[in-house]
């Protein structure tokens, strides 16, 4: 079977991915699999360099990668690839939109207002949220353009950074808790991690600088089952396939969830192989339950 990782990509997170797919080349059995780069630097990238794959893991990041078109290109060429389908990669990249959903499904998440211009800032609204807030694009990634804000005087310019990455910028409630992330690899949560950043948050330095500390953690039993049952309730409401990653805030034994990552880092260090080794499998293992639960997917 000859599998192309797609890797690259037009967006801010280029080279975040760059790396993920190089680390999936070394640990895909290559024993089982004949395994190919396919490096996207432009959009059409994806139908030109994609002949001839029996399958595709997608370790892209960002637009065009986690937002369902190359998904959607890739089930137009009948070409199987890994994880969610179009529709669910689309709503998991639109936080505002996910956050609706998991809204009207009675699942904790912070509030939030969001803005396309600087003249739509509701001060009010924002002030009635509390101070500090996040000022996030809505669309974005990795923490790229993401600030903490402690006050009124710092919020435009913080969404004015927004805006030069996404034409959507979403002002969330910060909520001061313990951030944990759950893998779900096929419906099941795979152990939980806490994430204690060497900062005020978990941005992108202490993403890929290796600076945080990322431990398995034994949760509480009552607690335990509240943010497995929040993991599952996310995965059914936005109808996730194979595996994705939920991110959560816990602040006095109360979860909230953050995001949902449907294409999550993948490096050998990254939260999921991690997650994964808490249960003995290997990265090399994950990869291969994730090539192969993507092949049963009905696209």
């Amino acid at each position: 079977m000859k599998i192309g990782v797609v890797m690259g990509g037009i967006s801010s997170e280029r080279e975040i991915s760059l790396n993920s797919g190089k680390e999936i080349m070394k640990y895909i059995d290559s024993d089982k699999y004949d395994v190919v780069p396919v490096v996207i630097d432009k959009k059409e990238d994806i139908v030109e360099k994609s002949k001839g794959l029996d399958f595709a893991f997608i370790a892209l990041h960002g637009k065009f990668g986690e937002d369902g078109e190359v998904q959607s290109v890739l089930q137009t060429l009948d070409i199987p690839y890994s994880g969610c389908g179009p529709l669910t990669s689309g709503i998991c990249m639109d936080k505002d939109v996910t956050k609706r959903m998991l809204k009207s499904a009675d699942i904790n998440t912070a509030d939030w207002i969001n803005v396309t211009k600087i003249d739509e800032i509701d001060y009010e609204a924002v002030e009635k949220m509390g101070y500090p807030v996040f000022v996030k694009p809505n669309s974005g990634g990795s923490s790229v353009a993401t600030n903490l804000i402690k006050s009124k005087e710092g919020l435009k310019e913080a969404v004015e950074l927004a805006l030069k990455y996404d034409k959507e910028v979403m002002i969330e409630q910060y909520i001061k808790g313990e951030e944990i992330t759950c893998c779900m690899l096929n419906e099941k949560m795979l152990p939980v991690i806490a994430i204690k950043p060497n900062g005020e948050f978990f941005d992108l330095k202490c993403k890929y600088d290796g600076s945080s500390e990322e431990v398995i953690v034994d949760l509480e039993e009552k607690l335990h089952k509240q943010v497995e049952k929040m993991a599952l309730g996310c995965w059914k409401v936005l109808k996730c396939d194979v595996y994705v990653r939920v991110d959560m805030i816990v602040k006095d034994s109360i979860p909230y969830v953050l995001e949902l990552n449907t294409l999550p880092g993948m490096t050998k260090n990254s939260l999921f192989p991690k997650s994964a080794n808490a249960v003995n499998m290997s990265f090399s293992d994950l990869l291969d339950v994730m090539i192969q639960d993507s092949l049963k997917v009905e696209r």
